[in-house]
């Protein structure tokens, strides 16, 4: 019996999915792999890729019932076993659609082992007016090991005028190392008119987004080039740079999800060159 086959497999109901997906990444023979991959419907996860050598394995995972509605519950449980590196992404924009009452529930929860790293990396995620959704992300850190991983999500469908007005998001991370907890961020938005403009909500921006690397003392320099990436365009947001206990926290605030992606993915590049000695490498889904 496989050491991982005790991992439950939830089931699909009429009216909503419990869904699951587990992945296992292991560092043999000069290459990481997948050696484990158990999905419950509606999540699963492509082939492996290796666009930039057989050190780093790249995974699309696919949504494929197109959103969340309320009562989903979904859950990921990615382990990076020792030397293992990959790079997680999503193939499209996640949804959260209204619900009629239920709230929808999203679990991640993710290891990596010593002098493993994980970038975790999904697209933007758009919470339609009058969703109820929460999502938890635990991080549990090893020795000499490197997490990096964002958020960026959208209130409402703003290209056609919607706002978050009803409804309600949550967003919970926790990352620890050898049971210290380096960063815990508890997120709490509630749709209203007041909040969607208040300067400690959205101030009238439809879009947030936080980054957040965990691996490395972070030096003032970096703080300050992750700063002079930014690119002051016409929309004026806000956006903050802050140095963690061994990481980094870039937060963003405005209207246009290319001009968080931008900044992000050059943060991501500066940190990548800097701390794991790799070079840019775009994920092909995000071109499409």
């Amino acid at each position: 019996m496989n050491q991982y086959s005790h991992y439950p497999i939830t089931t699909s109901s009429k009216d909503f999915w419990h869904g699951n997906l587990h992945l296992v990444y292991a560092y043999r023979q000069n290459q990481t792999q997948l050696i484990f991959n158990q999905n419950q419907a509606p999540l699963k996860v492509q082939r492996p890729f290796y666009p930039e050598g057989q050190e780093v394995c790249h995974s699309v995972i696919l949504h494929t019932a197109g959103g969340v509605v309320g009562g989903d519950r979904l859950s990921y449980n990615f382990h990076l076993q020792p030397h293992a590196q990959a790079l997680i992404t999503t193939a499209t924009a996640g949804k959260i659609y209204r619900s009629h009452g239920r709230i929808a529930k999203q679990t991640i929860e993710i290891k990596v082992d010593e002098h493993a790293c994980l970038e975790w990396l999904p697209q933007e995620t758009i919470v339609f007016d009058g969703a109820l959704y929460r999502q938890d992300i635990i991080v549990k850190l090893a020795t000499n090991s490197h997490y990096l991983g964002w958020e960026i999500t959208r209130f409402g469908r703003s290209a056609r005028g919607e706002k978050f007005l009803q409804g309600e998001w949550r967003s919970h991370t926790e990352i620890w190392q050898q049971g210290k907890p380096l960063w815990i961020d508890r997120q709490w938005l509630p749709g209203s008119e007041e909040v969607f403009h208040s300067s400690h909500g959205l101030a009238g921006q439809p879009i947030v987004g936080s980054l957040v690397y965990i691996g490395r003392e972070i030096s003032p320099e970096i703080v300050e080039k992750a700063r002079n990436l930014w690119q002051l365009p016409i929309t004026h947001p806000q956006i903050g740079v802050t140095r963690l206990e061994h990481g980094l926290l870039c937060r963003y605030r405005g209207s246009s999800t290319a001009e968080v992606r931008n900044w992000f993915i050059g943060v991501w590049q500066l940190l990548r060159m800097s701390f794991l000695s790799r070079g840019s490498c775009v994920p092909r889904v995000w071109q499409i």
